[in-house]
């Protein structure tokens, strides 16, 4: 059931047709107090229903019609109820509710729109305002919150670092959540947001194949930066068992793979070895590299691949990336 504004405080108004039980059943046992006695309800009954116990004060004029700890769904149902007229949840609460990422932080976020004002602050709660709230709020989702696309470039205008804002983008479409042409859709509906260029660098980046962070910084602060080949990346490689390259230059016979902080531990492991040891065999090269060496020495990371390549056969020269680069000319020679 979505939100029919019944949070807007007019508690005079019947819902007719509306039953109570329906409301709270819908909010995962939340209602208002305007709720309640729009659906009938007299006030003497909700000061009895308070009073004894069966339903608890969880924000001013609104209740849970349950005992024991709400679920998270619940509590993001009574924000929105406390908040208003037009809330929806957003950001890294929405986030969570679409799956986007698996902690919802320790604060709920709801927006409101630009022309409302929530003067009471609200525990636990953080409360945004958007111009574009009608147009960037999901339809028919429970609780009601921003589209996907939107929460994603909510949480980039609000990142407080390029790579945060990369690791969002990168993850929703990597969980395939969304496509790199839908987020550069929405994009290209905003008038204003944070890391525009990059983000609009990235989505193209993206929809190329690279497939998080770490594989978005070897492309442009490694490869571009420093005038490397354009490396194959995500390639499917067919055999006895189907493995997948991060970065390959089949030209060098050069393989490059990038460990990210998970899924290389354990069996992973083994994978990646076998992998290596796959390609030793072919006659392929193959290095590895982390989070602290692409995030931390990029330049490093390039003037070590130039000189496998240039003993590989090739005969280009990398460059200089700025007067701190250790890469100066004929080092790879």
């Amino acid at each position: 059931m979505a939100n029919r504004g019944w949070c807007d405080g007019a508690g005079s108004r019947r819902l007719a047709g509306v039953d109570l039980d329906d409301v709270i059943a819908a909010q995962h046992g939340m209602v208002s107090r305007a709720q309640a006695l729009a659906c009938g309800l007299n006030p003497r009954a909700l000061e009895w229903r308070v009073g004894s116990g069966r339903w608890r004060r969880v924000h001013a004029g609104v209740f849970a019609t349950f005992s024991g700890p709400p679920s998270f769904e619940a509590q993001v149902w009574a924000a929105i109820l406390r908040a208003g007229r037009g809330a929806v949840a957003s950001h890294r609460t929405a986030a969570y509710l679409d799956g986007l990422c698996d902690d919802p932080g320790s604060v709920i976020h709801i927006t409101v729109p630009a022309d409302r004002y929530v003067q009471c602050k609200i525990d636990g709660v953080r409360v945004h305002q958007a111009h574009r709230l009608p147009l960037t709020r999901h339809p028919s989702k429970n609780p009601p919150r921003t589209r996907l696309d939107e929460t994603v470039l909510d949480l980039v205008d609000i990142a407080p670092h390029p790579r945060d804002a990369e690791t969002w983008v990168t993850a929703a479409c990597q969980r395939r959540l969304t496509t790199p042409e839908r987020l550069a859709d929405a994009l290209g509906r905003r008038k204003k947001i944070r890391w525009r260029p990059m983000v609009e660098a990235m989505l193209s980046d993206v929809a190329d194949g690279a497939q998080s962070p770490l594989e978005l910084r070897h492309l442009r602060r490694v490869e571009r930066a420093h005038g490397l080949p354009t490396g194959c990346r995500q390639r499917r490689v067919a055999g006895q068992r189907v493995i997948w390259i991060d970065v390959d230059y089949p030209e060098h016979r050069l393989r490059v793979e990038l460990d990210g902080r998970i899924g290389h531990i354990g069996e992973g492991r083994f994978r990646d070895r076998r992998r290596d040891n796959r390609a030793t065999v072919d006659g392929h090269a193959t290095l590895r590299y982390g989070h602290a060496d692409v995030f931390g020495d990029p330049c490093g990371v390039a003037k070590e691949q130039a000189r496998v390549l240039t003993t590989r056969g090739w005969t280009g020269h990398p460059r200089s990336c700025g007067p701190s680069c250790p890469i100066r000319p004929h080092d790879h020679q």
